[in-house]
């Protein structure tokens, strides 16, 4: 199936929306092939504030309709206590506010930015997707990443080179409480890094201590910063270590 007919057999559909690459494209080919689609964008603590910027930019340029659902996802001890399944409760209970906000406002029809290139077998968040029946017609589609950028390039969306960003909770080792304070932290080291002018990298916290992941590409600039890099991030950290393995890109 092309992604143009899956529009016009769908042709009144709500988006899972996230700012990121896959969504952003989504939205766009929704418009461009005449559907009715509104983009649903949960804004929990999990999210840092440039994504929800992102997304807003996004929605402008397509001219599409974005509705903001504030959702407190630290009152939930399930996902707090932060299990290895953690990323199959956050789904289920974002899409479900998704899936209610939409169904109310009169639309059924639930799609996510899930593409062909994502490992089911390795993200539980699919497994919450499959039991809401949330639709991915990228992945339906045979539609990989690069093809999502490579189409998201030629129709000038700014998001074509977007490096992946996972959520914040994602830096904090699996069985170690997430809390308000700990985002922060994270968030506000990632800021001064994307300041300092790197682009793809993440901010792991183990107990007190940042674990820095630089792709190969920016991996010498981090040393060549590392007085700088130090002296900013210990208003956070105790510690800073850097990670020699380099970043994996898709986590």
């Amino acid at each position: 199936m092309k992604l143009e007919d899956f529009f016009r057999e769908n042709n009144k559909i709500a988006l899972g929306f996230s700012g990121g690459v896959d969504s952003s494209y989504l939205l766009y080919a929704a418009k461009k092939y005449g559907a009715d689609v509104k983009a649903y964008y949960v804004r929990t603590q999990f999210q840092p504030v440039f994504e929800y910027r992102d997304a807003l930019k996004l929605a402008r340029y397509v001219g599409a309709e974005l509705t903001v659902i504030d959702y407190d996802i630290l009152a939930d001890n399930k996902i707090t206590s932060n299990p290895c399944d953690r990323c199959y409760h956050c789904k289920t209970k974002i899409f479900s506010a998704i899936c209610k906000k939409a169904l109310k406002e009169g639309y059924s029809t639930v799609i996510d930015g899930t593409n062909a290139s994502d490992d089911a077998s390795d993200r539980p968040g699919m497994r919450a997707l499959s039991e809401l029946r949330v639709i991915s017609p990228l992945r339906e589609c045979g539609i990989t990443k690069s093809d999502v950028r490579r189409l998201s390039k030629e129709a000038g969306l700014f998001t074509w080179d977007k490096p992946a960003y996972a959520c914040l909770a994602t830096r904090i080792l699996a069985g170690n409480k997430i809390t308000a304070e700990k985002l922060k932290k994270i968030e506000c080291s990632e800021n001064i890094l994307f300041k300092m002018g790197f682009k793809d990298f993440r901010v792991r916290m183990y107990h007190d201590i940042a674990k820095l992941e630089f792709t190969d590409e920016e991996i010498k600039k981090a040393f060549d910063l590392r007085d700088n890099i130090v002296a900013e991030l210990s208003l956070y950290f105790e510690d800073i270590v850097l990670d020699m393995k380099g970043r994996n890109k898709n986590g």
